[in-house]
């Protein structure tokens, strides 16, 4: 087998029918082999059930597997051990795939014989997107777009998304799985579930590994929005718990500090209070809100020092 494509779903069968239509649609040449293999983050609605019914009458090869730890890392890996491609591409259940996507992605690989792929993700949302979600926040609701032309990433600045990333098989060998420590634990309602990380943390692993990263643009998947993504708690949130690992994942030991917090953190807290402030005051919320996550990122930064020093 040379591709497998792997999703991790919890709780959404009513995404799959989109998500796997859109896959039915591929315009591929015969010149390499693929499945998809559906992995079932134990659901409880009935995922199973649609994905067999929908296995029996598609123009795909289509696998359910069920891994019963809770977590998007967990489902990742196992989905990897599960899969039998020598290409492994993952995408989400709320992704819609275009037609190009899956041939673009292969010649990709083929072409620069480099270990990761990654494509564009543009967002779409159900409702009109709020003033206070500016552009440069579209990152956070896993919008990607390096431009129009096909280039070397450099594994730091630029890596693949979540959404629409790939990789050799082999490169599990040399850097292993997903952190099990960093992922979107559940449907990522509450703060608990709302961590990220764990792709940031692999390819970055990959790259000092010596991996090579492309990027390919005509690989454009759609991401649906979904409507609690579009609160502000889920950025701050976001935010937050971003600050915590960050924390939770630094190895120094600071000579200046309170109740094992550094002394500069609480500097920067302050000032991004500051900004904040002032922001607020002068341009209002909308434009304030952006600000505001950063100061929610230190207070994560703060709480997770402290919680190490406990």
């Amino acid at each position: 087998m040379d591709i497998s494509i792997i999703i991790c779903t919890y709780n959404r069968a009513g995404n799959l029918q989109e998500c796997f239509d859109c896959l039915a649609t591929q315009e591929t040449n015969s010149g390499f082999s693929w499945e998809v293999l559906l992995v079932d983050n134990n659901s409880s609605d009935h995922t199973k059930h649609f994905t067999e019914e929908y296995s029996t009458d598609c123009n795909f090869q289509l696998r359910y597997t069920f891994a019963s730890q809770q977590g998007l890392s967990f489902a990742r890996n196992h989905g990897i051990k599960e899969s039998k491609g020598s290409f492994l591409i993952f995408i989400d259940d709320d992704i819609r795939v275009s037609k190009k996507w899956l041939q673009s992605i292969y010649n990709t690989f083929i072409t620069y014989q480099c270990d990761a792929v990654g494509g564009r993700i543009h967002i779409e949302s159900p409702a009109k997107l709020p003033k206070w979600i500016t552009p440069d926040m579209y990152g956070f609701l896993g919008h990607q777009d390096f431009g129009d032309q096909a280039h070397p990433m450099d594994g730091y600045k630029e890596y693949p998304f979540g959404g629409n990333m790939a990789i050799r098989h082999s490169v599990i060998d040399k850097i292993g799985l997903f952190n099990i420590e960093m992922g979107r634990k559940g449907e990522g309602l509450k703060k608990d579930e709302l961590f990220k990380g764990e792709e940031t943390d692999f390819f970055h692993r990959l790259k000092d590994a010596g991996g090579s990263f492309y990027y390919q643009p005509e690989a454009l998947v759609l991401h649906k929005i979904l409507p609690h993504q579009l609160k502000p708690s889920f950025f701050l949130t976001l935010h937050c718990n971003a600050g915590q690992v960050q924390a939770f994942r630094d190895p120094e030991k600071y000579r200046r500090t309170l109740v094992g917090i550094p002394l500069f953190i609480f500097m920067q807290f302050i000032r991004s209070i500051g900004k904040y402030m002032y922001q607020l005051v002068f341009n209002g919320a909308d434009m304030s809100f952006r600000q505001l996550m950063n100061v929610y990122y230190f207070f994560g930064m703060i709480c997770s020092y402290h919680k190490k020093f406990l």
